[in-house]
C-alpha cells in the first residue's frame, strides 16, 4: 500500500529542509518564496525495529521495510484559492496526496525572513486553512446545486440525506471550520461525506518547526498552535527541522544516537513523524518472515486476515484458506517458527480474524 503525504505551509518555514531530512533528497532549500516549484517526491523507508530483531534470528537473504512518498509542495500565498501565486498547481498537487504534513514555522531567526514580515504559526495556519476552505466551499456549492431540487422536492430519501451532509459542511466551512471538524453518526453520512474527497477533510499532522533548544519542550508558538487546534481532529508534532537536517548527515547510527542523547532526545524527530503519519491514516504492519526475507506490510488498522492476505497478492485473498499467525513477542521468546509451533504458540486463524499491529503471518491459499 503506497502512503503518500504532501508536505505543506508558507514560504520559507522549513518544508523543504524537513523534506530532505525524510528523504535524504536534495530539494532546492533557499531563502527565498517559490524555491520548491515542482513538487519533489522522496520514497522512504519506515523505520520498525521489529524487522531487525526478526532478521537477527532468521537470516533471510533480504530485508524489506514498507516505504512512505513524501511530497514537497511548493509554498502556498495568500490568494491561492483564486489562482495567486503557485495556487492551482499547489491545490492540484495536494489533492492527490492521502494526508497533509503542515509545517509550521515556530521559531525566531532574523536571517530567515518571513513572507508576511512576522512569526506567528497560528496565523499561518489560518491562512493555509483559508484557502483550501475556498476550494472546498466552490465543490460543496457545485454539489449542492446539482441535488437541491431533488432533495426537496423529489422525495428522493438519499439525495435528501446527501443536501444535508452537504450543507452542514458548507454551514462549517463559512464558519472558518475544517471540514475534519464536522463529525457524522450513520454510515450513509460518512460514506457520502468520504465520496467528496474534501481538501480540509484529509487526515492533517501539524509539524512545529522550532530551534534545536525548543525540540524537547516546544515553546509559546507550540503552545499557540495546541489551542488553536482544540477541537480539530488533527495532530501536532513538535520537529526541530534543522537538528534533524544534521543527524541526517552523520554516517553512522552511533553517532546519530549520540547526537540526540546530547540533544535531549530519545530518537529522531523523523522517525516520530514517520510513525505519527501512520497513526494519522489508521494504519499498521504485518510481517512476514522466512530463509528469503522478513518483510513488513502495511494494512488498514482493523482489517482481517483475507483483506491482509490480498496486500501481499490478490490470489492470496481471493483463495484465502487460513492464516498461521505468530505474536512477535512470542517468536522473539522462542528464536524460531518451529520452536512456536513446538510451544504451541502459534494459532490457525480463519477469514474473521482481525490482524494486529506485528502479527507474524503465514496465508494459505487455494487458487
Amino acid at each position: 500500500m503506497a502512503l503518500q503525504c504532501g508536505i505543506v505551509g508558507l514560504p520559507n518555514v522549513g518544508k523543504s529542509t524537513l523534506f530532505n531530512c525524510l528523504s535524504h533528497a536534495k530539494a532546492q532549500a533557499a531563502n527565498f518564496p517559490f524555491c520548491t516549484i515542482e513538487p519533489n517526491v522522496g520514497v522512504i523507508t519506515v523505520p520498525d525495529e521489529r524487522l531487525n530483531r526478526l532478521a537477527e534470528l532468521v537470516h533471510p537473504q533480504r530485508v524489506v521495510p514498507t516505504t512512505v512518498e513524501i511530497v514537497d509542495i511548493a509554498g502556498l500565498v495568500k490568494g491561492a484559492g483564486r489562482g495567486e501565486g503557485l495556487g492551482n498547481k499547489f491545490l492540484a498537487n495536494i489533492r492527490e496526496t492521502d494526508a497533509i504534513l503542515h509545517v509550521l514555522r515556530c521559531f525566531d531567526d532574523e536571517n530567515i525572513v518571513h513572507v508576511d514580515g512576522r512569526i506567528n504559526p497560528v496565523k499561518d495556519k489560518e491562512i493555509v486553512d483559508a484557502e483550501l476552505q475556498i476550494k472546498d466551499l466552490e465543490t460543496l456549492e457545485g454539489r449542492i446545486h446539482k441535488v437541491q431540487k431533488q432533495a426537496q422536492t423529489g422525495g428522493d430519501k438519499q439525495a435528501r440525506l446527501t443536501w444535508e451532509t452537504l450543507l452542514r459542511y458548507k454551514e462549517a466551512l463559512e464558519q472558518g471550520r475544517n471540514a475534519r471538524s464536522v463529525h457524522f453518526e450513520t454510515r450513509d453520512e460518512q460514506r457520502i461525506a468520504r465520496e467528496l474527497f474534501l481538501l480540509t477533510d484529509k487526515p492533517v499532522l501539524y509539524v512545529c518547526n522550532v530551534n534545536e533548544g525548543d525540540a524537547v519542550c516546544g515553546n509559546r508558538y507550540v503552545e499557540a498552535v495546541r489551542s488553536a487546534l482544540e477541537g480539530e481532529n488533527a495532530g501536532i508534532l513538535v520537529v526541530a527541522a534543522k537538528t534533524e537536517s544534521e543527524i541526517a548527515e552523520l554516517e553512522t547510527w552511533a553517532e546519530r544516537q549520540l547526537f540526540l542523547a546530547e540533544a535531549g532526545l530519545e530518537e529522531s524527530g523523523v522517525n516520530r513523524l514517520i510513525r505519527s503519519a501512520y497513526a494519522l491514516l489508521n494504519l499498521e504492519t504485518f510481517l512476514t518472515a522466512g530463509p528469503q526475507e522478513v518483510r513488513a506490510w502495511t494494512y488498514p488498522k482493523g482489517s482481517k486476515a483475507p483483506q491482509c492476505a490480498g496486500v501481499i497478492h490478490t490470489d492470496f485473498e481471493k483463495g484465502f484458506i487460513r492464516a498461521e499467525v505468530i505474536k512477535y513477542p512470542d517468536y522473539l521468546r522462542y528464536g524460531s517458527e518451529a520452536a512456536v509451533k513446538e510451544a504451541g504458540k502459534m494459532s490457525v486463524e480463519g477469514k474473521d480474524y482481525v490482524v494486529q499491529d506485528g502479527d507474524i503471518m503465514h496465508f494459505r491459499f487455494n487458487v
